[in-house]
């Protein structure tokens, strides 16, 4: 029975964890329309390749036993942020364009020091340890990264910058693969997992006292991932600020 809830748990995080990782494409869809990044970031997607690829590493049977659904999804994830980061070296300007290459080439060399550091240096259970206890550093600074907007959503009072199917899937994916790794009593994947799980409880809480307030700005954003809502609001925070100094002026 509890390995039957355990597998389910996995299969319903995998389908979450999709739509996830499926948000940018529309975001995507428009920078390669207009053949131009734009003024959006690609740091976040080679931040998130790190995070899929440890995952994908550490769901591998001869280091996590029995977590084989968590490699699938998070190697799904790994070939999806890797083809948003191709197109930020494509179509990038030349200066995000040099920094997302620099750190892609940490992200890669981070991983490859993990892989060959597990396999030639540390065998069963410390192996697990030391590739758990790394991709849930990354994965908690991950699921981190929103609070700039749930920060901006509180002082604005507007859910402007706060799409409500991404807050959505951050909660179900948290909660259910929190779930996950409880049931396999697995903290490297129950810890990060509840964080997220909390926060998107959090975002969702926001939404419902702060829905009726949005701005027409919301439109580039709701199609886009949540690391790109981070980054636009930061701009249209900066642009707000500029205007209100210029009517002081």
């Amino acid at each position: 029975m509890v390995h039957i809830l355990h597998t389910v748990f996995g299969v319903i995080g995998n389908a979450c964890g999709l739509f996830l990782f499926l948000a940018p494409t529309i975001t995507f869809k428009r920078i390669l329309r207009k053949r131009s990044t734009e003024d959006f970031s690609g740091v976040p997607y080679t931040m998130a390749l790190l995070n899929c690829l440890l995952y994908a590493w550490y769901g591998l049977p001869f280091v996590s036993p029995n977590n084989i659904l968590v490699s699938i999804i998070n190697g799904t994830g790994a070939v999806l942020e890797s083809i948003y980061v191709l197109i930020f070296l494509i179509l990038a300007p030349k200066k995000e364009k040099a920094k997302v290459f620099g750190i892609l080439v940490l992200v890669l060399t981070t991983f490859a020091a993990v892989v060959l550091v597990s396999m030639l240096a540390l065998h069963g259970k410390t192996r697990k340890l030391f590739v758990g206890l790394i991709a849930t550093i990354f994965s908690i600074a991950m699921y981190a990264a929103p609070l700039s907007v749930m920060r901006l959503v509180i002082k604005a009072k507007s859910v402007e910058y706060m799409p409500f199917f991404l807050s959505l899937f951050v909660f179900l994916t948290g909660t259910t693969w929190f779930i996950y790794g409880m049931i396999g009593k697995d903290p490297f994947l129950a810890v990060p997992n509840g964080f997220g799980c909390v926060l998107g409880a959090m975002q969702l809480m926001l939404y419902a006292i702060y829905h009726k307030n949005k701005g027409d700005n919301n439109k580039g954003v709701a199609n886009g991932s949540l690391e790109m809502g981070i980054e636009q609001s930061h701009q249209q925070k900066h642009a707000t600020n500029d205007r209100q100094l210029d009517g002081q002026l």
